[in-house]
């Protein structure tokens, strides 16, 4: 039985550009058991622990839990059983090398901020009072760029043994990063994020070595959904498509969630979540506009964003430059946030209910990009440059 360790979709500045792939180890034990509606919670753990396994969590977001199973022959006991549709491997994610911290410096306008024009959108709209949940590392509670506009997080990482849910705070430095760009505040430090007045919330499914288990960011999606977060950020992925992950965001979306994801760094295909037809799957571009060489392409691109040398928001407030598509989602992330606080137009309201949903807004932000590469849609830059001002208007 093999594991996938997939990777999140970063690139660190100082360290270099090196591509992060899928790689395959052997990790005996956690599995995703999906079952049928047939049987109540009660039962599944029943037959969970008749085999000898340890439930982990549940995610009824997808009908499942997440178990450990002591053997192959408990896994083959289970897989044969009439209430069980599907039994999922519970891969690993991880991200590997980290960059170090830059000065808190005086306040400054990224480039990518300026890039996809949020500045000039915030005329119209800050995204003020929009729920967006950053699924990744967590986010450092006490940055003084975020601090006013983080309002509350949740913890599916095991530490020292245990899960404790308030321990949320960010570890790795990747998850306030990706904050920052989303939502850091407008005040006389740091930088500023793309929708400044969101409200941001911590969902932490990786550890301070940038690892976790898919069943984590299931929980994570899980909790999203279940405490009305509008807008989920993912920049992470694999390239091995798990159908629990795909369940998991289908339900995300049919909840109303707007979910966006970064293409990968691999150079070749899109990585999952972001292939699902479901997410907004964002490559990466530097400041000239043109594709990173490092950026995954292909026909699950929808849209483009900054994701070169990108400056924002570290652990230990502190600041520090990356680069990868994982920099790149969150101004598209932003750029949603925005969009949710602007009424809808009837060109866009294809339901005719006067209220946005997700696929009206990726529909907004796709039809007011910025055409890059050939003409209309393509591999590299999906529908182009996400245009944050166009899209508000």
């Amino acid at each position: 039985m093999k594991k996938y360790i997939f990777s999140l979709a970063v690139v660190s500045a100082i360290f270099g550009l090196a591509l992060l792939t899928a790689q395959a180890n052997d990790t005996p034990g956690r599995k995703i058991i999906v079952f049928s509606g047939a049987l109540n919670q009660t039962a599944q753990d029943e037959i969970i622990a008749r085999v000898g396994g340890t439930k982990l969590k549940n995610l009824d977001i997808i009908g499942a839990k997440s178990v450990w199973l002591p053997s192959k022959a408990s896994e083959k006991a289970l897989a044969h059983h009439p209430g069980i549709l599907r039994i999922d491997d519970d891969v690993l994610v991880s991200v590997a090398g980290k960059p170090g911290p830059a000065p808190q410096p005086s306040e400054s306008l990224p480039w990518g901020i300026d890039q996809i024009d949020a500045e000039l959108a915030w005329s119209t709209t800050t995204g003020s009072g929009i729920k967006v949940g950053i699924i990744d590392t967590g986010i450092d509670k006490f940055h003084p760029d975020l601090i006013d506009n983080i309002k509350g997080g949740i913890n599916f990482v095991i530490q020292k043994g245990i899960v404790s849910p308030t321990q949320w705070n960010d570890d790795n430095g990747h998850g306030t990063h990706v904050a920052g760009t989303v939502a850091a505040v407008d005040n006389t430090i740091g930088v500023i994020g793309a929708a400044p007045q969101s409200n941001l919330y911590a969902i932490k499914v990786l550890d301070k070595r940038g690892s976790g288990y898919l069943s984590d960011v299931i929980a994570g999606i899980q909790w999203a959904s279940a405490n009305g977060i509008q807008v989920i950020n993912m920049s992470l992925g694999t390239s091995s498509n798990i159908q629990s992950f795909h369940d998991a965001v289908i339900a995300a979306k049919n909840a109303g969630i707007i979910v966006v994801a970064a293409a990968g760094n691999s150079g070749g295909s899109v990585n999952y979540p972001a292939a699902y037809p479901e997410v907004i799957a964002v490559s990466a571009i530097d400041n000239a506009e043109t594709i990173a060489y490092w950026s995954s392409r292909g026909p699950e691109v929808d849209l483009a964003a900054p994701g070169v040398s990108i400056y924002s928001t570290y652990k230990g407030s502190s600041y520090a430059t990356l680069s990868g598509t994982s920099m790149a989602s969150p101004h598209v992330a932003g750029a949603a946030a925005l969009v949710l606080t602007t009424p809808i137009s009837s060109a866009y309201d294809a339901n005719s209910n006067g209220l946005w949903e997700p696929s009206e807004v990726q529909n907004k932000l796709q039809t007011t990009a910025k055409d890059l590469g050939g003409s209309g849609y393509d591999l590299l830059y999906g529908w182009g440059l996400v245009d944050a001002a166009a899209a508000v208007r």
